[in-house]
């Protein structure tokens, strides 16, 4: 014996040594003749194969039938109450009704399963007969495909290009962020020159002045000179024209004196010429170094001012590298964190839905395994009422 269970309709069957052989193996002695159909059931309607257009008579058992239950069990009638007791009528009693109610549960299956299968033929029917109204879509999937490909491959170029504008959006900024630091920079130099300018401006105004020191000496040593040389002539002119008399003994030589006076006049007028000429070439070398000096520290300035502002300028460079990369790798966490977030609900979702398909299934499961249960304990009820007809049969 074997059992076979189906998902569909959780149909069981009982094939291989069936019940109708069996059945007739012990009605044989009465003179019942039986079919060769198996015995089965279902849950849903219960319905029995077998005992195909069964009857019995003879002795003091009769009545003993089977309807039209696919070759079925029907309505069971014994008669000759000798033989059997009033328990065992009970039981015979009951084992008809159930079968009965087989019979009618197998009769409303079969009317209902007509009814489909009517329904299925007049539907196919119908679908045969609009079959030329029906149009044919099947040389639009093909385009459909290409579109879709073609939507898929603009949706990458379009993808891509959008990258690009970030990428030209990006490097746009850097070189704007250079302009800006280049200008600023370029207005700190031109300040600084500026600056220099003015310092240049100063020191020309104070070379101007010095040389006008310069002229002014120069030419007072001129008018110097020039006096000198008059009064020298002049007292030349006196000496020539000059004639004393004196009652007292001569002893003084006034030639001597003026030649004394005019060197001493000389050697003064020589000795302020040296002393003005060293003062103004000591004041033009102190000029000169001071002007060598401080073209020198502007020089150096400069130089330090503009090594400086380029590591300014590096840094500032590489801070706002630094800042975009930051704020790309934050929006890029952003999506990244949304995206996880995203496929997290839907894994949670899929999740919850297994999780309830899982509990349908382990019920459908209980739900199933208990109707096997019934089931198994319904074969073994008609295993024992088949046994107590046999037994009855024995006994006669």
């Amino acid at each position: 014996m074997s059992y076979q269970k189906s998902s569909a309709s959780s149909r069981h069957s009982i094939s291989g040594g069936n019940y109708g052989t069996a059945v007739c193996s012990f009605l044989g002695s009465a003179g019942a003749t039986c079919g060769a159909g198996g015995f089965g059931f279902n849950q849903s309607g219960g319905a029995f194969g077998g005992f195909s257009g069964g009857s019995m008579s003879g002795g003091a058992v009769g009545g003993f039938n089977a309807g039209s239950f696919g070759g079925g069990f029907g309505g069971v009638a014994f008669g000759g109450e000798g033989l059997l007791s009033g328990s065992e009528k009970e039981t015979m009693q009951n084992l008809n009704d159930r079968l009965a109610s087989y019979l009618n549960k197998v009769k409303d299956l079969e009317e209902a399963n007509a009814d489909l299968e009517y329904k299925i033929k007049a539907w196919y029917e119908k679908q045969a007969n609009d079959g030329k109204q029906v149009k044919d879509y099947s040389k639009y999937y093909q385009v459909i495909e290409e579109l879709k490909k073609q939507i898929i491959e603009a949706s990458v170029e379009n993808a891509r290009i959008v990258l690009q504008i970030d990428n030209a959006r990006l490097a746009a900024d850097d070189f704007k962020l250079k302009f800006e630091n280049e200008l600023v920079l370029r207005q700190s130099v031109e300040a600084d020159i500026n600056g220099l300018r003015k310092v240049l401006d100063n020191l020309s105004l104070a070379k101007c002045d010095l040389e006008s020191q310069i002229e002014s000496l120069t030419e007072e040593i001129l008018c110097l000179k020039k006096n000198h040389e008059e009064e020298m002539k002049s007292l030349q002119g006196v000496t020539g024209q000059l004639s004393v008399e004196m009652n007292a003994a001569p002893g003084i030589d006034l030639t001597k004196i003026l030649n004394d006076m005019r060197s001493d006049y000389e050697d003064l007028a020589e000795k302020n010429r040296r002393d003005a000429e060293a003062q103004f070439n000591e004041a033009s070398r102190a000029i000169k170094q001071e002007i060598s000096s401080g073209a020198e520290q502007i020089q150096s300035s400069r130089s330090e001012i503009t090594d400086l502002k380029r590591n300014v300028q590096a840094l500032e460079i590489e801070l706002q590298a630094a800042l975009a990369t930051k704020k790309s790798l934050e929006s890029s966490l952003a999506e990244t964190e949304g995206n996880y977030c995203m496929q997290l609900g839907q894994i949670q979702a899929k999740i919850s839905s297994l999780e309830e398909q899982l509990c349908e299934v382990r019920t459908d499961m209980e739900r199933q395994g208990l109707e096997y249960e019934q089931l198994l304990d319904i074969k073994t009820r008609l295993e024992r009422e088949i046994e107590t007809y046999r037994c009855l049969l024995d006994g006669q």
